[in-house]
Parts: C-alpha cells; sequence; structure tokens
C-alpha cells in the first residue's frame, strides 16, 4: 500500500527485514574491528583507490579504519558514530565501543528470533546498564592527591593503552615519554601545545622529547641562525608584492624606463612594509605564506631572522606556545602583542634541519621527535601515541582508574547476574544477555592471541565469584592474574564511555522497524 504514496525509487523495509538489515550490518562492522581488540589484536591495511590518490596505511586503530570505510548500511554508520565520538571524547576504546555495541545487537537478535519485543529488551538492557554503571563506580580508584602514585597510574594507563598499539614492545619507554608530555600541559589540557614531528630514519627507540617548539623549515639565506631572548612577531601576510606578476595584469608602457618605474614602486612599498614590520622591534618574523628575495634581503641587512611558509596549524600553535597574537596589519606596533622565547635556533634531526624554538613563554610547550623505518610506520606511531596522550589529558580530567585486562567488564557482569534473579518478568532475560554481551569482550581478547577464550573466561568468572575482582587476562602468559600486580590499568572515563555509547548506540538500532529509503530527485523532472 506504501507504494501508492511513495514517490516512485523509494522503498520501504518493514519489520524483521528491516531489523534484520540493522543487526546484520551492525554486527558485521563489529566484526571488522572485532580483531584489531586487545594486545594481542592484529592490523588492517587500508588502501585508498580513487584515481589520483592509491595511498596505503596500515593500523589497528579503531576510529581509523571505521573512518575510512565507505558504508551503504545506516545501523553500521551508528558504530562509527560512536567510535568517533569516543576518539573525540577519551582518545582510546573506539575498538571496544564497536565491538561491545554490535555483540549487544548478536544478543538482541537471539532474544528478538524468541519472540522478546524490543522494548522488554530495552527496557532490561536500561536496568543492566545502571546496574554495570555502579559497579565500574564502586570499582574505581582515585590517586590524584598522592602525585607519585597518580603518576606511576598514568605511566600505567599509558602502557596499558600502547599494549595493543604499534608501539607495544617500546611501551614502557613511549608511557613514560606521553606521561612527561602530559604533565608539563599542567592541566590545561590543550593538546596542541604537544607537537607531534615525524622523521624518518633511525629507529623507534630513538623518539624523544624536545623541551621546546621545533618547526620542519629554513631560516632565510644570510640571517642569523640563533637569536636568544628572541621576540616574535607573527604574521599572516603577503610578502611577495616586489615583483610585478605579469600574468593577469597589462601594463602599456612607450619605454623600458616606465617598466623599471613600475618595479621600483613595487619595491618601495614593500621597502615600507618590512619597515612597518621592523617597527615591532621582533628580532624572529615568521609568516605563513612566502617570502621573497627583497623582504628576505631587507630583514638580512637588519640581523633579524625570518621563518616563511610556517602552515596554518603551525602558527595557530606558535601563537598559543609562545603567547604572540597573529598580525596581518602592521601600522599599529603598539596594539600587536609579540611571542617570547629563550633561544631561536637551528638544530640537526638525524639529515634535517629544523628550528627549535626554546624555553617558550608557554612552559607546557613541548615536541615529540618521532623517528621510524619508514613513512607507514611512523604515521601508525603518531595515532598510537595521540591515544596514549588523549587517554591521559582525559585521566588528568577525571582521575579515576580501574583495572583492566577484562577484569572490569566481568566485575560488570558478575554484578548484573546477582541482580538477574531477582528480577521478575522477560526483562531478566534481557539483562542477562547484556551481562552475556559484556563477558564477550575478554573472550574476544583471549581468542585473538590464539588462547582458550571459553576456559580463560570461566577461569575468571570463578575467580571473581570467589571475590578477586582485581582478576583480569594476563595475555603474555596465556592465563588469568591480578592486574593491580601486572600494573593493567584503564581510564574509568573511557570504560564508562564505552559502557553508556554502545548501550545507547545499540537500543537505538534495537527499536528500528522500518528503513525508509527515498528516491533521488531525478534531474529531468522539470524542476
Amino acid at each position: 500500500m506504501e507504494g501508492a504514496f511513495l514517490n516512485q525509487g523509494a522503498s520501504v523495509d518493514k519489520g524483521e527485514n528491516a531489523r534484520l538489515s540493522s543487526f546484520i550490518g551492525a554486527i558485521a562492522v563489529a566484526d571488522m574491528v572485532k580483531t584489531t581488540l586487545g594486545p594481542k589484536g592484529m592490523d588492517k591495511i587500508l588502501q585508498k583507490v580513487s584515481e589520483g590518490d592509491q595511498s596505503v596505511s596500515v593500523t589497528n586503530d579503531g576510529a581509523t579504519i571505521l573512518r575510512s570505510v565507505m558504508l551503504d548500511n545506516a545501523a553500521a554508520k551508528v558504530l562509527v558514530d560512536i567510535a568517533r565520538v569516543q576518539d573525540d571524547e577519551v582518545g582510546d576504546g573506539t575498538t571496544s565501543v564497536a565491538v561491545f555495541c554490535g555483540e549487544l545487537l548478536r544478543e538482541a537478535e537471539k532474544l528478538v528470533n524468541e519472540r522478546i519485543h524490543p522494548q522488554t529488551i530495552a527496557a532490561g538492557w536500561r536496568m543492566a546498564q545502571k546496574i554495570a554503571r555502579k559497579a565500574l563506580e564502586e570499582s574505581a580508584v582515585d590517586n590524584s592527591d598522592d602525585d607519585a602514585a597518580f603518576r606511576a597510574d598514568l605511566v600505567r594507563i599509558a602502557k596499558t593503552t600502547l599494549s595493543s598499539k604499534l608501539l607495544t614492545h617500546d611501551k614502557d619507554y613511549f608511557a613514560n615519554l606521553a606521561v612527561d608530555a602530559v604533565m608539563r600541559l599542567k592541566g590545561s589540557n590543550n593538546l596542541d601545545h604537544i607537537q607531534v614531528l615525524k622523521k624518518a630514519g633511525g629507529q623507534l627507540k630513538d623518539s624523544y622529547l624536545e623541551d621546546g617548539f621545533l618547526m620542519d623549515k629554513q631560516i632565510g639565506v644570510g640571517q642569523p641562525k640563533r637569536v636568544e631572548n628572541a621576540k616574535i612577531l607573527i604574521a599572516n601576510t603577503s610578502m611577495d608584492t616586489d615583483k610585478i606578476k605579469i600574468y593577469g595584469s597589462r601594463v602599456k608602457v612607450d619605454s623600458m624606463t616606465k617598466v623599471a618605474e613600475i618595479e621600483e614602486a613595487e619595491k618601495d612599498k614593500m621597502r615600507q612594509k618590512c619597515e612597518k614590520i621592523i617597527a615591532h622591534g621582533a628580532n624572529v618574523f615568521i609568516n605563513r605564506q612566502l617570502i621573497y628575495n627583497l623582504p628576505e634581503s631587507i630583514f638580512a641587512e637588519r640581523g633579524i631572522m625570518a621563518i616563511e611558509h610556517a602552515d596554518f596549524d603551525g602558527v595557530e600553535r606558535l601563537a598559543a606556545v609562545t603567547g604572540g597574537e597573529v598580525a596581518s596589519t602592521f601600522d599599529h606596533p603598539e596594539l600587536v602583542s609579540l611571542g617570547e622565547c629563550d633561544v631561536v635556533e637551528e638544530i640537526m634531526i638525524g639529515e634535517d634541519k629544523v628550528i627549535r624554538l626554546g624555553g617558550c613563554k608557554s612552559g607546557a610547550a613541548c615536541t615529540i621527535v618521532l623517528r621510524g623505518a619508514s613513512s607507514h610506520l611512523l604515521d601508525e606511531a603518531e595515532r598510537s601515541l595521540h591515544d596514549a596522550l588523549c587517554v591521559l589529558q582525559a585521566t588528568v580530567k577525571e582521575p579515576r582508574r580501574i583495572c583492566g585486562g577484562g577484569c572490569s567488564e566481568i566485575l560488570m557482569a558478575q554484578a548484573i547476574d546477582r541482580e538477574v534473579v531477582n528480577t521478575p518478568g522477560k526483562k531478566a532475560i534481557a539483562m542477562a544477555a547484556f551481562a552475556t554481551a559484556l563477558r564477550q569482550m575478554p573472550a574476544i581478547i583471549a581468542d585473538n592471541g590464539g588462547y582458550d577464550s571459553a576456559e580463560l573466561v570461566t577461569q575468571l568468572r570463578a575467580k571473581h565469584a570467589a571475590g578477586g575482582s582485581n582478576w583480569g587476562l594476563d595475555m603474555y602468559q596465556g592465563k588469568i592474574a591480578d592486574m593491580i600486580e601486572l600494573g593493567v590499568m584503564e581510564s574509568f572515563k573511557s570504560k564508562y564511555q564505552v559502557l553508556m555509547s554502545a548501550s545507547e548506540a545499540a537500543e537505538m538500532i534495537l527499536r528500528v522497524d522500518d528503513i525508509i529509503k527515498c528516491a533521488p530527485r531525478q534531474r529531468n523532472e522539470g524542476y
């Protein structure tokens, strides 16, 4: 009947079909990233197939994989969305949130086939989520009052995050690197102050934290290579008008001297602009755009260091780090605040020269220099490190931590199971399904390591029932162990976000009973 009032070409999937389509799409996406979960997770190669861009990246970052996949299924897009939010909000747990949502829907599919209504399932899930949240909050520990213990927690959280990434073999080194960088921010939480500079060559172990700000740029010809007590004028202005642009302009003259006069007038204009810039009293001039030969030579004569083509991110970052402003006009020097730092100099990293700004006004600024064998490796190392930095930043804001290694999932599942027996009605079945989905998380982590997941998860359940609430999976020995002894910690915020986002998204997909696809408007319909 619907066809009567729907536009030609539009379609409606109803009831069972719509639900099946949603479940299948979401579960397929979850299965795709499932193998990347945990310290023994595998990587994916993402290959672009567009005409001009055939680039390849190797990654196991859930958000990166999901962002790159073109999907047609509406429910699958919801999963991609929650992974993206998880990435923006906490930085880690992107794979977990997609996989957990998929597992919930896998359980829901079974229940729907047993003729349990989606609304009943959703109501049961909501009760289960409340119990899980309470259990998670009770198991969280806050050490933020004791600096040494809090730092140790941060290092453990960073190590746990990096375990499932490319940097796993050097995780001790990189965890300390990330914690040092985040601690420098002193709670300002602006990750822009931490710059990551990738330089191919050397090994990952050669990466280090530079206490200043590095720019991958060159200093102009004939200008000082080192300036102390630098006053930096940061600008976004064109410094290339000292040449007449032949294209697009027509000049009719009756002698060559006239051409020379026009050129001279252009140069005069440029000289005046340079004088205005020099009047600011800065000894370092950093411009976002190009600086041509004439202004470069004028700056060199005055002993001013000029750096051109600092890209937009670079200019914004510099302004934040040095406490300066980005200027575009130079008529009022008294209104422009200059950036300050102790020294601007050229240093060598491997084979390349870079400019170092040391002792910046904002002491939070630092640069992590990543070294590695290839650009693919460096890109993945940067993604891994970014996840660690984001998690640490979230933990500084919300300092509670919990045990990792599947421990908190089993803990939450046990808490739900205890309530199931006291809950009358079909909601109890939905709650039990929620607990089963939670227990799937450690099972998947164990499967990815090639271990017997059924054996390990049942051992974990028994251990938790006996009161060992800190026990989880030891993925290097293939057995269960005390997570506090192993130092496997996760951020409470990350796990909390996974629980909330996944259950809300799964409930949303579960409530779908019609999928209406609108026909695209035809071009030849006369409007």
